[in-house]
This record gives structure tokens, sequence and C-alpha cells, in this order.
């Protein structure tokens, strides 16, 4: 048993009215952060649980696919949606439509994704370095979310390359632009998912940032992980991403830590199997069920990860179709191997670094508010 107990002294987190307790923020993930996923999360513990990336244009347009996206438990609560806009008038459309329609109760905005086609247009994690643009990106949220109750808090990474960082200032528009919290990731968008997180940016930002909450993200794959980056860098709560995938457990053993309480074992694989098929029914329930397994298949390695499942039946989890299906591939796992000592640590795709594509000219003028063509896109996701 891991005996991590957390000893911090900070006070409890808000996302303006909200309570967040433990300080833990589940980050959005395209493909996964679902409502099923969400779900089965929160039965392990509380805190803050964001649905996928939403982009204010598809949303504003009623694009019926994002409306699907934008589905929450009945007793969800805070309701949580992230929002990518480059527009500002585009993004304070999208934020009146979310309070008019009570939509959520809360606006997190990105402006961390690296993803090539979103970057090569000016987005995600290459507007921050256009200063007076993302402050008015951030403003317009603001001024229609916030008069109703809502919160807005903005997401970024630490900058283009490290050539370009932009996160001390991005804190401090965020803050002087009304934001109520402000979370950090701290790699660059050139490293992607690679390398290690720099927890020492997001301990410069906490200092630079003194008036709202500062969370941290990045290489937080146990609740040892989130107590240490709070006690290295002085953030007020953490936000965790890639480390629970095929382990929404995590959540549990956040609960415990930030309780003071010993953190409970990894599970056998007869738990980890448990887990699978509820998550599978939550998938069913959501997507329906051929849809729903389809969607599981992608977590099948992260849940398996580790434990000696032979290759033959990991490649026909891989393909299954049904509950039954499902049912009978689980039967025949031994459920008393224990959880393996090496299933921790990073998980997900980590990628390499490369050079971050940007629109040309982009690094020519700071302070242009130009708004970028082309990169208000009309997918969600990222």
């Amino acid at each position: 048993m891991e005996r991590v107990t957390a000893t911090l002294t900070k006070p409890a987190l808000r996302i303006g009215p909200h309570p967040v307790d433990p300080p833990v923020v589940l980050a959005p993930m395209a493909g996964i952060t679902n409502v099923a996923f969400r779900r089965l999360c929160r039965e392990y513990g509380a805190g803050l649980y964001v649905c996928e990336m939403i982009t204010t244009r598809a949303l504003v347009e009623r694009d019926p696919k994002t409306l699907e996206m934008v589905a929450f438990d009945p007793d969800e609560h805070p309701r949580s949606m992230q929002l990518y806009g480059v527009d500002p008038q585009t993004m304070y459309r999208a934020a009146r439509m979310i309070v008019d329609e009570g939509l959520a109760d809360h606006i997190d905005m990105n402006f961390g994704c690296p993803v090539p086609k979103v970057t090569r247009k000016g987005g995600g994690s290459a507007l921050p370095y256009k200063r007076r643009l993302f402050g008015e990106i951030v403003r317009a949220a603001v001024r229609a979310a916030e008069p109703a109750g809502v919160p807005v808090t903005v997401k970024f990474r630490v900058g283009i390359d490290d050539e370009h960082h932009t996160y001390l200032d991005a804190g401090r528009i965020a803050e002087e632009s009304g934001a109520a919290a402000v979370a950090l990731h701290g790699r660059t968008a050139a490293q992607r998912y690679s390398g290690q997180a720099d927890w020492s940016a997001i301990a410069r930002l906490a200092e630079h940032v003194r008036t709202i909450p500062v969370l941290g993200n990045g290489d937080i794959f146990s609740a040892a992980d989130a107590t240490r980056m709070m006690r290295e860098t002085g953030c007020d709560g953490v936000v965790v991403g890639r480390g629970c995938l095929g382990r929404p457990w995590l959540f549990r053993d956040l609960q415990a830590v930030f309780a003071g309480e010993p953190v409970p074992p990894g599970p056998p694989l007869g738990e980890v199997a448990q887990v699978l098929r509820r998550h599978a029914e939550l998938l069913a329930e959501h997507m329906g069920e051929q849809k729903g397994l389809r969607d599981l298949r992608k977590h099948m390695a992260q849940y398996l990860r580790g434990f000696p499942v032979g290759s033959e039946l990991r490649h026909r989890f891989g393909l299954v179709s049904g509950l039954g299906e499902l049912d009978d591939l689980l039967a025949e796992l031994d459920p008393d191997v224990p959880f393996p000592d090496d299933a921790d640590g990073p998980r997900g795709r980590q990628g390499s670094a490369g050079k971050v594509v940007l629109p040309e000219g982009w690094l020519d003028d700071p302070e242009d508010e130009t708004v970028p063509a082309a990169a208000e896109i009309d997918h969600n996701g990222g």
C-alpha cells in the first residue's frame, strides 16, 4: 500500500462560486472525456470534471454533433465545458449561448492544443503569442459569462517553443481580464507530450499570478505526483490528463491523499475487469451498445497495461463489438493477478517533439490583434 498522504496547507480551491475538493481537475481529452468516462471517474472521487473540447463556431452554429457532445449527467455539478476559439466575437456568442441556455456552470478556455492542424492556423497554443488578441478573447468570454455567475478559466502551455515563452504574459493577461483561475501545462507546443513537463514554470507562474488560483498540469500519473507538484510549485490544484487513461481509480487515490489517508493498492486484474465492464455499460448507455463498445476499444491497452495477458487475447479485446462478447473475454482473465508494479508511469501517446507549424509571419508582431484566418475550426477535439 502506498503510504502517501498530503500535508498541504493550501486553502480550499474554488473556481468562482464552485468549491473543488479535492483540488483536482480532469483535463478535457478529445474522444475520451465524454459523459460516460466522466461518470466513471466521478464514481471514484470528487473534483472538477471537464467535458471534451467544444469549438465556439460549431456551438453557435448548432452543429448536431457538437450539441450531442454537450451532455452532462443529471447529478453532474458543476457542469464544466471547455471552449476553443480564436475570434472574440464568436467566443462572446458562444459564452452567451451557454449562459442563456443553461448549458454549463463553468467555462474553460483552451489555449494549449499543440496539434499542427490547429497551430498552423494560429489557434491553440500558438495564440497566446498574440497578447492583445488573447486578452480580447478572454475578456469576451468573461463579459458574457461572469454576470450570470459562470466563472471562466484559461488553460495554456509554457509557449510555442524554448525561444518563445508566453505563459507569464498569458497568466497576467488572464488575471487582469477577469479569469477565475489559470492552468499551465508545463510543456511548450514544440514538445507536444514528449519529454518531461517543466514544473519550475508552474512555480514561476504561481509566484507571478497572485489573485486567482494557479493549477498545474503535466506528468501527474499517481497521487504522489499530485502532492509533489503542489509542494514543489506552490500551485493551488492539479489538472490530470493522460494519467487516468485505463486508471479511473486514480481519482480514488487522489481523494484519499488529499484527505490525509493512505492511498489504496492498485486493483488486481479481477477488479480491473469489473471497471472495464462498468465503462462498457456507461458507453453503451450513452452511445448505444455497438457504437459504445467500438469506442471502448481505444481504452483496452491502457486497462490491460502491464498485466500478463497474451497477445492473442489482447487482439480480441481490441476488436470487441458487444457486451456479451466482452463478458466472454473478461472471463478468460485470471482475477487474482495483482496490479503490476510497472503499470505506473506515463500513459497515452507521448509522440516526439517537433517544430511548431505557424501561419506565415506569425511571430513578426505579438501585438497584432488580427483574428487568424480560417482558424475558427468547425471540428471538436484537439
